[in-house]
């Protein structure tokens, strides 16, 4: 029954997703759903940003090993991040009527600081969409009770998403994220509800989480503990806004009012409701002892689907892995979707501006299918647990993106000069110490003389991507105001009238390129 449960709503997805394929006729309505989208989609589809195979299974086995202190990154860093991002999208950014974040980088800055960035964001989403894969292989595998592999499950998994969201775009994720809203929140409620009544309501499981130390937030009065913790939060909340996945969800809006609201609303009942799989999580050490100790010191991301197939009947079983399901699918496809878009958008079509529209759908189709595979073939290589590939996950646009969009925003006197300072020295940085810690296997000595050991010993004592982010704002500063010997600065004086100028501009130039293709 459950098998056959999970096999009908999969289908149910695809269906609906397939039908919002019938309704996407440009390019502008595949990345970013023609900007018509209501505030309850709108809000939906911002909470399905986060709330995805990390939110169910990493964090909630995060919260069970190390507290609230080890989740600071998510939900509380992700959270904040979402709200920050509507803020800054809506009233920046969305006036541009543009598809991608690559699209302000060239505006703002040039065509080579945009591939750069693009790049960086491209490169980001490995790791996040390989933890939304390797959840779907997780749950097919229990589901079918090991007759489906974790591998087989991972492909099939990878299928699915792939299926829908290559032919409908950002309008199959919204809908499909409206809809799959309700199951997960419905699913989870009930869940908890039926946990809460076998440990004997939500107080004793509370007071036994105090009781462990699982409820202490914030780090003892130690520096080096502190930069780590801020460090985590940092990453998540900063590094995750230019994401192309948050820009697509939040200015697919039909107004900037309700690109705020809805990422307000979105980020809002993200923060409270990741707390309902960390509290179902933590109950099953309490309702079961023995058996959970041994999954935690083995496999944590086992104690949440293990509780619901052991101590729950089937109803309620097929209710869970419906909502697991939903919240995957719908975090997954938009994360598949965003770095096709970016990447067709800031790098193929620069190389062929003549594009016709019907022909860039067909290029960032091709694009998702790539990623698809290459995704794929990273989960199936790698053994990170999925709270860690995502949190990993953004390190990069932190030390790589976020400094040139923000300057660029509100700082007038950022220049293409010191954007580039800005990724150069944040990016070469960060993997330099990443690396030469990585490579001293946390002993804190190396064989490449007292500079490295120096590093090394940087590194070990402060994040490697808070180094690169504040290098890559020094490099900024410097950058611009040294005398300039790369492109030219956008006047001071009227800076969003001259990017309202170049973006209507660009915008004008595709129409009539749409209009009359080059022969």
């Amino acid at each position: 029954m459950l098998i056959w449960f999970v096999v009908l709503y999969l289908v149910v997805s695809i269906g609906i997703g397939l039908y919002a394929a019938t309704r996407v006729h440009s390019a502008k309505d595949f990345a970013v759903a023609g900007r018509h989208l209501p505030l309850p989609v709108v809000t939906a589809t911002v909470f399905a940003t986060w709330f995805g195979a990390e939110a169910v299974f990493g964090v909630s086995a995060t919260f069970v090993k190390e507290g609230l202190r080890g989740v600071v990154a998510d939900p509380f860093g992700s959270s904040l991040c979402l709200i920050i991002a509507g803020f800054f999208f809506s009233t920046q950014l969305y006036k541009f009527n543009i598809l991608t974040l690559g699209d302000y980088y060239r505006l703002r800055y040039n065509r080579t600081v945009e591939v750069l960035t693009t790049l960086c964001i491209v490169a980001s989403y490995l790791g996040w969409v390989s933890a939304q894969i390797k959840a779907l292989g997780l749950v097919f595998s229990v589901v079918t009770d090991g007759a489906v592999s974790q591998t087989a499950g991972m492909i099939l998994g990878a299928a699915i998403v792939l299926t829908y969201t290559t032919l409908g775009g950002m309008l199959s994720v919204a809908i499909l994220d409206f809809v799959q809203m309700g199951v997960i929140m419905g699913g989870m409620l009930y869940i908890g509800h039926l946990v809460s009544g076998m440990t004997g309501g939500v107080a004793p499981v509370i007071d036994h989480a105090s009781a462990a130390g699982k409820l202490d937030f914030f780090p003892p009065p130690d520096p080096w503990q502190w930069l780590t913790f801020i460090g985590a939060w940092v990453t998540m909340m900063l590094g995750s806004i230019p994401q192309q996945d948050v820009f697509q969800r939040i200015t697919s809006a039909k107004s900037a009012r309700i690109a705020v609201w809805g990422s307000i609303l979105g980020g809002s009942i993200y923060f409270c409701f990741t707390f309902v799989p960390m509290f179902i999580a933590y109950s099953a050490t309490l309702i079961d002892p023995g058996l959970f100790k041994g999954l935690l010191e083995t496999d944590s991301q086992l104690v949440l689907p293990t509780l619901v197939l052991q101590h729950t009947p089937v109803f309620a079983q097929a209710i869970f892995f419906g909502a697991v399901l939903a919240a995957i699918m719908s975090c997954s496809s938009a994360t598949l979707l965003a770095p096709s878009v970016a990447f067709s958008e800031n790098i193929v079509r620069g190389f062929f501006p003549g594009m016709a529209d019907r022909q860039f759908m067909w290029v960032m189709r091709a694009s998702i299918v790539v990623f698809a595979c290459i995704v794929l073939s990273f989960a199936l290589w790698s053994n990170a647990s999925i709270f860690k590939m995502v949190e990993n996950a953004y390190k990069v646009t932190l030390a790589g993106a976020f400094v040139p969009l923000f300057f660029g925003a509100f700082w007038k006197r950022a220049t293409t000069q010191g954007s580039l300072a800005a990724i150069v020295g944040g990016l070469t940085s960060w993997l330099l110490i990443e690396v030469l810690v990585s490579g001293a296997g946390g002993t804190g000595t190396v064989a490449n003389g007292d500079y490295a050991y120096a590093l090394v010993g940087i590194g070990q004592a402060v994040p490697p991507q808070l180094i690169g982010l504040g290098v890559s704002m020094l490099g900024m500063i410097a950058g611009s105001l040294l005398p300039q010997w790369v492109g030219r600065p956008i006047p001071q004086e009227d800076l969003h009238a001259a990017l309202h100028h170049r973006a209507a501009a660009e915008t004008h130039h595709a129409e009539h390129l749409h209009k009359h293709p080059p022969r």
